[in-house]
């Protein structure tokens, strides 16, 4: 038993690790891309891991975390709220995992699109935009951040599902703890 519990460890410090390289060799190569209005951070993509194993949730919620404390684009309430945004988005995903539309999981893939846009369109809205709260700006806001999130990890990340389940990785790398 403890054997699983190292794997999963180091299955997410890996997870956690390779969100933090994604995201920082893309600031690197394409500066702002990661934190701006339509952010387009590929390394969302990774949150389809949390269909495959319950590591990639807090994984991906350090990589977040770490992410956006080194990123001098994002701002400093990312750090907070994009973290939480990225817990809420794949815990429901992680639990969602089983939900199945035509052998995807539609529903789970759109997990991020709506946690990042409500979380962080109202992020933006209250504390970013000046005067008092306007839904048709937060929905503005939470438009923006949705749509990068749509293309990462639904329009990418469902072709990413299929390759990974087609390696099978994950269940072989399971199967061994």
């Amino acid at each position: 038993m403890k054997n699983k519990k190292v794997y999963y460890l180091v299955e997410g410090a890996l997870i956690a690790s390779l969100y933090i390289v994604l995201t920082y060799a893309q600031e690197f190569l394409l500066p702002g891309s990661t934190s701006m209005a339509i952010q387009f951070r590929l390394s969302e993509i990774l949150c389809i891991l949390a269909l495959f194993t319950p590591s990639a949730v807090w994984g991906l919620t350090l990589g977040t975390l770490i992410s956006n404390l080194l990123n001098v684009g994002a701002l400093p309430l990312d750090i907070v709220f994009g973290t939480f945004a990225t817990f809420v988005a794949v815990s429901l995903m992680y639990k969602l995992r089983d939900v199945k539309w035509f052998k995807l999981p539609v529903l789970s893939s759109f997990m991020p699109v709506l946690a990042n846009g409500v979380i962080i369109g109202l992020e933006l809205e209250i504390f970013l935009i000046e005067g008092p709260f306007h839904i048709g700006s937060f929905l503005l806001q939470g438009g923006m951040v949705a749509l990068g999130e749509l293309g990462v990890c639904v329009i990418l990340g469902l072709p990413f599902y299929k390759l990974l389940e087609h390696l099978n990785l994950f269940n072989k790398l399971h199967k061994n703890i």
